[in-house]
């Protein structure tokens, strides 16, 4: 693809009829200038990309990739706080907050008091939180291997290291965004 043409998207559109009904699907070209370029809209793209394909298969749990994630390093990490979960997955602590409820109200995790700091909580994973994690690291595992296949195994650690370096260079700030 030269850099000189234009990058467009295809859009299906509709067309109606005078009352309204829809007739048949054309395709519309947008141009989309730039940003098939730029590094951060072409991750976000990507990011997408892969959490459509991880709800897929995660939709019976009703678990979404940030869930997933504390999930993890609850199972990996029994006991600590809330603050070194938020810190650790750059999440905000009032929405990790929120996140905990939600996996609490489902029986999944629960919030024990720390002995030494009554106004902390230990986080650990329930006994329906641990069989959860073993059905999911299944479906992770088939989830790794679909987006392997696109990118092979080689393009994969490239692109790890790619992101680590961006990560460890810029550095990573809490987030909003419920589904990171």
């Amino acid at each position: 693809m030269s850099k000189s043409q234009p990058l467009r998207a295809k859009r299906a559109t509709r067309r109606t009829d005078a009352d309204g009904a829809a007739d048949r699907a054309t395709a519309v070209e947008i141009d989309l200038g730039p940003l098939p370029h730029l590094v951060g809209y072409m991750l976000r793209r990507a990011q997408l990309a892969v959490f459509q394909d991880f709800w897929r298969g995660y939709e019976p749990f009703d678990i979404r990739p940030a869930q997933y994630a504390v999930l993890i390093v609850i199972e990996r990490n029994p006991g600590l706080r809330q603050s070194q979960i938020s810190s650790a997955l750059n999440i905000k602590r009032a929405n990790l907050v929120a996140l905990l409820d939600s996996l609490e109200s489902r029986g999944l995790a629960k919030r024990e008091p720390v002995a030494t700091d009554r106004r902390s909580y230990a986080l650990h994973l329930t006994e329906d939180g641990a069989a959860l994690m073993r059905q999911l690291a299944e479906l992770n595992a088939a989830h790794e291997a679909r987006v392997n296949s696109i990118i092979g195994e080689p393009g994969r650690q490239e692109l790890l290291r790619l992101l680590h370096g961006i990560t460890d260079a810029v550095g990573s700030v809490p987030t909003d965004d419920e589904d990171s």
